[in-house]
């Protein structure tokens, strides 16, 4: 996280300097399922090419999942997480590679920015803020700058020392992470279910948790999580016998590596404190269940990114720093309540009530009734900023992560693909920070908006365009932000385009 919003921050020209206490990259494969948002990200930032030559699994394998009942071998098995039935929406196809590799083509991109500074091996020890800026320790050095983001994890420094508390859901499970190698692993599954990337095990002792298995490469490279007793350690855990029990037969595996962790789902009180921040793991965390971590830090950094180099460069209103918890926050709490624990009190309630050893024919209905639900953890997650602030939403609107994936055109919500009648692409038409997206007949309405960036310093680009195609209707005038988020619509309604922009850049109140 605290690489990507570098990146976000230098390719503004802002002075940045990247402190990271680990020299050298681990390389246990958490992270890996990289969304068609976070591929915008990665697009917006110049690696989009670079990610997708890092990784290890063959050109367009699917990073689908299935979902089992006891055991992989089981007669219900269906179909899950089919990320790619909303790829029309985004302007990039999803990826997944391991965390470790994203995270080299950040390390290279990084420095290739010549206003980032990186100093691998430098840990904080120790931060202040005072009001013209903050300070941190590394140390006997003291570095000073004009904010802080504490981008270190769930059990962040940064975190503590700004005084910013912290609500957590501890769920007291006790889970191990497993890395390992098997060849016949992979030929047992591709044989049985074809191209799957993830399998999800729900079995009847665990009380809706997860058994987690997922592929790091095509051909031997795996990991697993799953709970286990609350004293377990790596000399008392039988790893082969809960892999074997899990997949429903024994094979062959040389192990990488083990580890244990405790299921929990916290989030921050807030994400500012003055002049300190805090972005992704830092300001939330909850379990692996989805691949919505990384991609949530990832969208921190750019909403974050953004807005401080807008304050910086001196066109960023007052009231849009703070709009960075107001519109993260809800979101995450969203993410965990209606996704992930959803998940685990909906399985829970599924094996308290149906058990195929009592009632086969119930079991195999409620079964198959899952079945046809089970891609709506991806077709129903939209995160918007209906609420914001700085968003010109709907009348009480509120912000979240349940939406729907559509092409019209909506304030608050994600700009949806549309090309251009030049052949050319929408995305690669928009400017780096706010762009107003005309129809034909709106160029008179334009130069209001025009004139007013250009009396308060905004920078402003023009898409123009008949959008003839076969789309929805395209209103005459959009404000888009520097995020791809869509910050004011018309609609018809009288508007003063200097009033739009000194909302939507957070100086509403001057």
């Amino acid at each position: 996280m605290g690489l990507g919003l570098a990146v976000e921050l230098g390719g503004r020209g802002v002075a940045v300097t990247v402190l990271e206490k680990h020299e050298s990259l681990h390389h246990i494969p958490k992270g890996q399922n990289l969304t068609q948002r976070t591929m915008e990200h990665f697009r917006s930032w110049g690696i989009e090419h670079d990610i997708r030559a890092a990784r290890v699994m063959p050109q367009g394998y699917p990073a689908s999942g299935v979902n089992a009942y006891g055991n992989l071998m089981s007669d219900y098995a269906h179909s899950w997480f089919r990320r790619s039935e909303v790829g029309q929406y985004y302007f990039a196809a999803n990826e997944r590679l391991p965390q470790y590799l994203t995270e080299a083509v950040l390390r290279e991109r990084v420095a290739r920015l010549p206003s980032v500074t990186t100093r691998y091996g430098a840990e904080v020890t120790a931060l202040e803020q005072h009001e013209d800026g903050a300070q941190v320790l590394i140390g006997e050095e003291i570095l000073s700058a004009d904010y802080v983001v504490g981008c270190d994890g769930s059990r962040s420094l940064v975190r503590e020392q700004a005084g910013i508390a912290e609500e957590r859901s501890d769920h007291d499970r006790r889970m191990v992470l497993l890395v390992f190698r098997s060849r016949e692993l992979h030929e047992v599954l591709e044989t049985r279910f074809g191209r799957v990337s993830i399998f999800n095990v729900l079995h009847p002792d665990l009380d809706g948790y997860w058994r987690f298995l997922g592929r790091v490469d095509v051909g031997e490279g795996w990991f697993f999580h799953a709970p286990v007793a609350p004293d377990a350690t790596t000399d008392t855990l039988d790893y082969r016998a809960l892999l074997w029990a899990t997949v429903g037969s024994e094979f062959a595996l040389d192990l990488d590596y083990i580890g244990f962790w405790d299921l929990r789902i916290a989030i921050a009180d807030t994400y500012r404190n003055g002049r300190i921040f805090i972005a992704g793991d830092a300001a939330h965390s909850h379990p692996p269940y989805g691949g919505y971590g990384i991609n949530t830090g990832f969208e921190d950094a750019r909403n974050l990114g953004w807005k401080l180099a807008a304050v910086l460069d001196g066109w960023g209103g007052s009231e849009l720093l703070d709009s960075y918890t107001a519109e993260r926050r809800p979101v995450f709490i969203s993410t965990a309540r209606d996704f992930i624990e959803a998940f685990i009190e909906n399985d829970r309630a599924f094996i308290a009530e149906h058990d195929p050893g009592t009632d086969r024919t119930a079991f195999a209905a409620a079964w198959n009734q899952r079945r046809s639900g089970s891609n709506r953890a991806v077709l129903d997650f939209e995160p918007h900023y209906e609420g914001s602030p700085i968003v010109y939403g709907p009348q009480g609107g509120v912000s979240g992560a349940i939406g729907s994936h559509s092409f019209a055109i909506r304030a608050g919500h994600h700009l949806p693909p549309r090309p251009l009648t030049s052949g050319n692409d929408l995305f690669d038409a928009l400017g780096s920070d706010f762009t107003v997206i005309a129809a034909a007949g709106a160029d008179v309405q334009w130069r209001d908006f025009a004139a007013a960036a250009h009396r308060h310093g905004i920078p402003l680009t023009l898409v123009s365009d008949s959008f003839d195609d076969a789309g929805p209707p395209q209103p005459p005038l959009v404000v888009v932000r520097p995020d791809l988020f869509v910050a004011w619509v018309d609609d018809g309604a009288p508007y003063d385009a200097a009033t739009v922009l000194r909302r939507v850049v957070g100086a509403a109140s001057g």
